[in-house]
């Protein structure tokens, strides 16, 4: 590694953050570039479970700089939450292993009111957001109006830009939402003391990435959320409010993305999606439920039970080409053991148009209405195989799904993970050229 790229390549929560952990420690610098404190990505080391909200999963591994790129929106508050919690377990994170960029935006109190009173008022036409305050944050910095760590950090600076932003917040509140205003003073007071713990961890970080790079230092770049949630090229509007791929890594991350040398997907051996939208390949009904108890299919952040269904090829060759996958893993292979047969989407069904396109994801929102998955079903397999190492000894039936789905997508299969620990993985590459 050089240079790498992975990205979510479905809806989120494909379990990046275990193969992200895994690759840091070939790692210097692992960058965060985009979204906020929701990623939760859940890494298992031994008998301890870490789920990371802000921080980068390469906290977790001694000598690594973790970088919050200047994409991100930073909840300063969640963030030593974090860190304070990884310090009683004996994690500790300094401005050697942290460094928060200057120009990223800050959420605020008041951009948590907002998201919950904006959803409340949806009703049926409701987001799903998580309500942290992440999406009206990136719209006060489309909008110019948005604080910056650089701002923060700066008490008198800081003191000027709150209350200017709390006079216009505080109208929508009381005209609007008929809530209660908030106080600028118990804002400042709030976030100064904040303030100064983060100080040391400010940098340039873009400049930092950029000159690690001209020094041969190897550079993993961590997405957040998925492909599919992508702002630009989702679901919209049942998308998060960034750049979810590698186009996030010369805005978010101040690195020019002509730089990369591999992009890397990931994408769960079955599919989940969270909140409001589109799913086609979702499954209501009994096996449905059966992939939510097997997979515990709960947010890490959230604990909102996931809606669950069966891999999407369409969606999945789509997020691989945006970003021009290099190759992909797949993740939670083991939970699909025990299924006597396994439904794959391989198209969709338009009923209104009387057509299918099996191969051509939509480009736009409109075109999944009403829209059914093709789905063709693969043999299953019942042994536990948690405990594989090695391609070759998987099940039949388990050799051939993968076989099968990587000559569909298009795009080679590099890992497999079969189960939560670190070490539960099959280095897949050559193992799968030389297995018959």
């Amino acid at each position: 590694m050089s240079t790498l790229s992975v990205f979510g390549a479905q809806w989120g929560d494909e379990g990046k953050g275990k193969i992200i952990d895994l690759l840091a420690r070939d790692a210097d610098i692992v960058v965060r570039c985009q979204g906020g404190a929701n990623a939760g990505h859940t890494v298992v080391v031994g008998e301890q479970r870490f789920v990371l909200h802000h921080l980068p999963s390469g906290i977790l591994h001694p000598g690594t700089v973790n970088v919050v790129g200047n994409g991100v929106a930073v909840d300063p508050l969640v963030l030593f939450d974090e860190i304070d919690g990884l310090a009683e377990r004996g994690v500790s994170v300094t401005s050697d292993s942290l460094r928060v960029a200057a120009g990223a935006h800050v959420i605020f109190e008041h951009h948590k009111r907002i998201d919950r009173y904006a959803e409340r008022w949806r009703g049926v036409g409701r987001i799903g957001t998580t309500g942290r305050g992440i999406g009206p944050c990136y719209a006060d910095k489309a909008a110019r109006t948005g604080l910056r760590v650089a701002d923060l950090v700066e008490p008198v600076r800081f003191e000027e830009r709150i209350r200017a932003a709390l006079a216009e917040k505080n109208a929508l509140f009381e005209k609007v939402y008929g809530e209660e205003a908030m106080a600028p003073g118990e804002v400042f007071d709030r976030y100064a003391a904040i303030a100064q713990r983060l100080a040391p961890f400010v940098a340039d970080t873009g400049e930092e990435v950029r000159s690690a790079y001209k020094e041969g230092k190897r550079i993993l770049f961590e997405g957040a959320q998925g492909a599919m949630l992508d702002l630009d090229h989702g679901t919209y509007p049942f998308v998060t409010s960034s750049n979810t791929g590698i186009a996030s890594i010369g805005s978010g991350g101040g690195f020019p993305p002509t730089k990369l040398e591999r992009v890397q997907g990931i994408a769960k051996a079955y599919c989940t999606r969270v909140g409001e939208g589109p799913f086609p390949s979702e499954d209501s009904g009994a096996l449905g439920e059966c992939l939510r108890d097997r997979g515990n299919e709960y947010g890490a952040t959230t604990g909102r039970p996931r809606r669950c269904g069966w891999i999407d090829l369409v969606a999945l060759r789509f997020a691989l080409e945006l970003n021009g996958a290099t190759g992909w893993v797949m993740t939670n292979l083991d939970v699909l053991s025990g299924f006597d047969g396994i439904p794959v989407c391989t198209g969709y069904d338009y009923p209104s148009r009387g057509d299918r396109e099996p191969s051509v994801y939509p480009g736009h929102l409109a075109g999944l209405d009403g829209v059914s998955p093709v789905l063709e079903t693969r043999p299953g397999w019942s042994e536990d195989i948690t405990g594989v190492r090695h391609f070759k000894d998987l099940p039949q039936a388990a050799r051939d799904y993968v076989h099968w789905i990587e000559e569909k997508v298009g795009v080679p299969i590099e890992l497999l993970s079969v189960g939560p620990e670190r070490d539960q993985v099959i280095f897949l590459r050559t193992a799968l050229e030389a297995a018959t």
